[in-house]
């Protein structure tokens, strides 16, 4: 019987407790990865390609807003991601799911309530908290910009993402194994597909949808 492998990765050493605290209580005892950092996070997939879930905080060091579950979802597209925040809202909780997450659990949820949120996912459903209630995105920015985003590709998702974080081509280049050259054809495709000329603008697209979001 396959062994269920869980990713906590949350930068406050409470909250890995309290959500290990949720997973340890499951059926099958699973086995618990943590990453306290995003860098640590990736890593930590790369390392288990067969994990089961990550839990995954909105808000951690390395990252900012969604930036750090659109990396995953085109890295790592097979693997479940559920966010916890501290940020519950609703715009917050509809932006996490349509950006490619498989649920979302509020960090002032019981013990309880996560452990159902897991299994919910784990099952193959979407897990949202109680109080949700789906509704269109309010701002039709943002509606317009998470559509393009959905029609860039992995790897295009990729490259977005690292320009968010302020790295150069030759960086970007670098960290993905491949030419400066087909960096900047990525660019290109990008700023083409979000409608905009410079990849400051590209990166002001991306930080609208964060807007929303208090860390």
């Amino acid at each position: 019987m396959h062994e269920q492998t869980i990713i906590i990765a949350d930068d406050h050493p409470l909250f890995r407790d309290a959500l290990r605290q949720a997973v340890t209580g499951m059926e099958g005892h699973p086995d618990i990865v943590e990453a306290g950092d995003f860098a640590a996070a990736r890593k930590s997939v790369g390392e288990h390609p067969d994990a089961d879930l990550m839990l995954l905080d909105l808000a951690m060091p390395g990252v900012s807003g969604f930036s750090g579950l659109m990396a995953l979802r085109s890295e790592f597209a097979g693997l479940p991601i559920v966010i916890v925040s501290a940020s519950d809202d609703t715009t917050t909780i509809r932006r996490s799911l349509e950006l490619g997450a498989s649920g979302f659990i509020s960090k002032s949820a019981g013990i309880d309530d996560i452990r159902h949120g897991i299994q919910t996912v784990l099952a193959g459903d979407i897990a949202t908290p109680d109080s949700y209630r789906d509704g269109q995105e309010q701002d039709p920015d943002v509606a317009d910009i998470i559509h393009r985003l959905h029609t860039l590709t992995p790897q295009q998702s990729r490259v977005l993402t690292m320009l968010a974080e302020g790295l150069l081509n030759k960086q970007i280049a670098y960290e993905l194994g491949v030419s400066e050259a087909t960096i900047k054809a990525h660019v290109s495709a990008i700023l083409l597909k979000l409608n905009v000329d410079s990849r400051t603008q590209a990166v002001i697209q991306l930080g609208k949808i964060n807007m929303a979001m208090v860390a």
